[in-house]
């Protein structure tokens, strides 16, 4: 373990800024880091050729060990601790019964167990498809290559910086008191897409004019190596992920079947932490932080097609080392999942991101703009749809806009007798014993009081159940109520987010489209709030139709059968012409909730946040006497008080124009002391102001322990959101601010400066 430090190198000012917001981060959790000048680049290694730099992030603690090494120290000291090891030994599958895994088919027999882990690497995918019950797992190889040379005439120091020099796409470290670099080039090439298994990695075919771009940034930034001798350039397969991110976590489809793979070329920097969180999600069930972003069941079945893979990793492994600007998207993998509504809504201008492989609308470019320059505006700082989205959100607020949400996972629930209604008390926090039509928010929360899901459901009748969850929790959410329902014959549960197209009519106006289109009174005396109804709109009928928008805004979501979705979007864009109707997308519908301090699952909710942290006590039936999963945590909490607090924040000193923006997991500061981090954030056009939500804790400022937060405590403080280590001022808000007392407010501060200027 040799504590080198590393340079990671800026040769922009975005890339400057991305390591900015970086910095700030590491300053945070305890990790040593600074932003540096490039003249201090020069001192730290000499042979770096600094002239093309504009700074550089320094973090002196990180080292470097030998992977071998460590693997081998750990599979002794397991060994030592009564493991088992084969080597040489194939696994020819695993064995399956009733869901759950039994043992282990080798070529020299089985072996019984209760728990498998595949951390097979890039043989990861085949594994998983070779049991009876496969477990899907997506991950594709590339071929890696990096470049070892003989050692200088004076050697390099054992103790040398690793660099890394990302927007040359290389990095470079001591070997050997030589060089070792590699990269991440543009133009990757992937391997073994048929699936061919061979049981040893043999060194890949060297491939000087594939590596020569690499070696010319080498060279540029390290010119004395002109005359030095390489010894080898070594190709190995690395793997990738459709994400960037590993994969890990029990699988859906197999009980006691677990995976740790996709390590996206750093397996060592994260083996520790990995092999950690696995660890404590066997023992106890769950890991003990959130890691929802690494977990296998964020993708489907629909991310492990085999062309799917090698077109992403394709994209995904110069993404390494790219630029990422808040708010990019995949290019690759595209229009796998979409609405019966796209090619009128992209023919319409609409911009499109991608979410569980399903397209969903950004924003609509009107006719008169440069489409192409929007598509390239990458920027850290104000972004050009700033004023599209502006004009959606006030369309929004003062007639009628149409967002086409039909990526919302949805489920039905039905059975015989009661037995739908039991079980959902049993595994909801709210109350569900509504009058059929009525609509309940409710959280779907574990052992410890943490939201495994957060959804909306509707009573359809008295024993069948809508239920609608975030977009990407498809399998989770699956996973999560098929691994608690009884097997009950009488039980269903049916996934019918294909069936339905689901349309938000958000704003004023959207209640005399409806009335018009469906000849009904859509008024709140007739229709309340949080209701739902199967009603015809134009011709097509059977149309669940739900007083909510997920905005606070008044409106309605229609849940469409696919059939029909085509007709009632015109309908309802012909009516609505009068009312000044438009459509929008889900920028519009963030800055929406955001100022309304509506917390979404997945972004600001968590398997570690509970109801009580995030204001939501009004919606668990704590006091009704009903058990249900997460009322033990629950009632301890309210004893106790809780540790953390969702906040919304209103940035006070911050140019919306000059200024970085905030995006979310920027530092929140309270009174100068660290006190959390941001979730999510969003301009909004009402406020106009920047608004961030986030949780704020209360660490000892003696021990750094987490005490108790108040809503006096945080009423108390004055807070700083740090933005790529800038601070700006903020108000801290529990309650969501009305738009009324912002622009009296903004009117006293008018007639203070005037006071000041006279």
């Amino acid at each position: 373990y040799i504590r080198t430090g590393s340079i990671f190198l800026a040769q922009t000012q975005d890339r400057l800024i991305s390591l900015k917001r970086i910095n700030s981060r590491l300053n945070v959790i305890g990790i040593p880091s600074e932003i540096i000048s490039p003249k201090k680049v020069a001192e730290l290694h000499p042979l770096l050729n600094v002239h093309d730099l504009v700074g550089a992030m320094h973090v002196p603690e990180d080292a470097v060990v030998s992977s071998a090494d460590v693997a081998l120290a750990l599979a002794s000291a397991a060994s030592q601790n009564g493991v088992q090891i084969y080597d040489r030994t194939s696994v020819l599958h695993v064995m399956v019964k009733k869901g759950q895994v039994t043992g282990v088919e080798t070529d020299k027999g089985q072996i019984e167990c209760q728990y498998f882990v595949n951390c097979a690497g890039q043989w990861a995918y085949e594994l998983g498809l070779s049991n009876e019950e496969p477990v899907s797992i997506p991950l594709h190889a590339c071929e890696h290559f990096y470049l070892l040379t003989r050692p200088l005439e004076t050697p390099l120091q054992s103790n040398t910086p690793t660099v890394v020099d990302a927007d040359g796409r290389i990095y470079i470290r001591n070997w050997q008191g030589g060089i070792l670099s590699g990269g991440f080039e543009k133009n990757p090439k992937p391997i073994f897409t048929e699936g061919k298994n061979q049981l040893e990695i043999q060194n890949l075919q060297e491939d000087w004019d594939h590596f020569e771009p690499l070696l010319s940034s080498l060279l540029r930034r390290m010119p004395e190596l002109e005359t030095l001798e390489i010894m080898k350039l070594v190709n190995c397969p690395e793997t990738f992920t459709p994400d960037m991110r590993c994969i890990m976590g029990e699988s859906p489809a197999v009980q006691g079947y677990y995976v740790l793979v996709g390590m996206n070329s750093a397996g060592l920097s994260f083996g520790g932490g990995a092999g950690r969180y696995l660890a404590e999600w066997m023992v106890h069930g769950y890991p003990s932080e959130s890691i929802w972003e690494l977990d296998l069941k964020r993708f489907g079945a629909l991310q492990s097609s085999r062309t799917f893979l090698r077109h992403r990793v394709m994209e995904v492994m110069p993404l390494l080392y790219d630029l990422k600007v808040p708010r990019w998207d995949f290019q690759t993998g595209r229009q796998l999942r979409t609405s019966p509504l796209y090619d009128r809504l992209d023919a319409q201008g609409a911009r499109w991101m991608e979410k569980h492989g399903f397209e969903r609308p950004k924003y609509f470019v009107p006719p008169d703009k440069d489409l192409l320059a929007l598509e390239q505006s990458k920027t850290f700082y104000k972004p050009d749809w700033f004023d599209i989205v502006e004009s959606e959100v006030k369309c929004c607020k003062e007639a009628v806009c149409v967002i086409d949400m039909s990526s919302f996972t949805k489920f039905e629930i039905t059975s015989t007798g009661d037995q739908a209604l039991e079980i959902l008390q049993y595994l909801f926090s709210n109350d569900l014993d509504v009058p059929v039509g009525h609509i309940v928010h409710t959280g779907m929360l574990n052992e410890g009081g943490g939201y495994e899901n957060d959804c909306s459901i509707a009573r359809l009748s008295k024993r069948s159940f809508f239920m609608i969850s975030p977009t990407d929790q498809q399998v989770h959410c699956w996973a999560w109520l098929k691994k608690h329902m009884p097997e009950d014959s009488n039980l269903l549960l049916e996934d019918v987010t294909w069936k339905y197209t689901a349309l938000n009519l958000i704003g004023p106006r959207a209640v005399d489209v409806l009335s018009e289109l469906s000849y009904a009174p859509m008024t709140p005396d007739h229709f309340p709030s949080l209701f739902c109804k199967e009603m015809s709109v134009g011709y097509a009928n059977g149309i669940r139709v739900m007083s909510m928008t997920h905005t606070g805004e008044p409106g309605f979501m229609l849940y469409i059968p696919i059939e029909y979705a085509l007709h009632v979007y015109n309908e309802v864009m012909s009516v609505g012409q009068k009312y000044g109707i438009r459509n929008a997308g889900y920028y519009a519908l963030r800055s929406l909730r955001i100022e309304k301090f509506f917390a979404f699952w997945g972004q600001d909710l968590n398997t570690l946040t509970t109801p009580l942290e995030c204001g939501r006590e009004s919606r668990v039936k704590l006091d009704k006497g009903m058990d249900f999963i997460g009322r033990e945590a629950l009632l301890q909490q309210k004893q106790n008080g809780v540790y953390k607090r969702l906040t919304m924040f209103i940035l006070d000193d911050h140019d919306t124009d000059l200024d970085l923006w905030p995006w979310w997991g920027e530092p929140i500061y309270r009174n100068g002391q660290y006190a959390g981090k941001t979730t999510s954030s969003a301009y909004s056009y009402t406020l106009e102001r920047h608004v961030c939500l986030g949780f704020v804790h209360n660490f000892s400022e003696d021990t750094g322990e987490e005490q108790v937060v108040t809503a006096d405590f945080i009423n108390r403080g004055e807070y700083e959101i740090d933005i790529a280590g800038h601070r700006f001022q903020a108000k801290a808000k529990l309650y969501p601010v009305t738009s009324l007392f912002t622009h009296r407010r903004r009117k006293d501060d008018v007639e203070l400066s005037d006071l000041h200027g006279k």
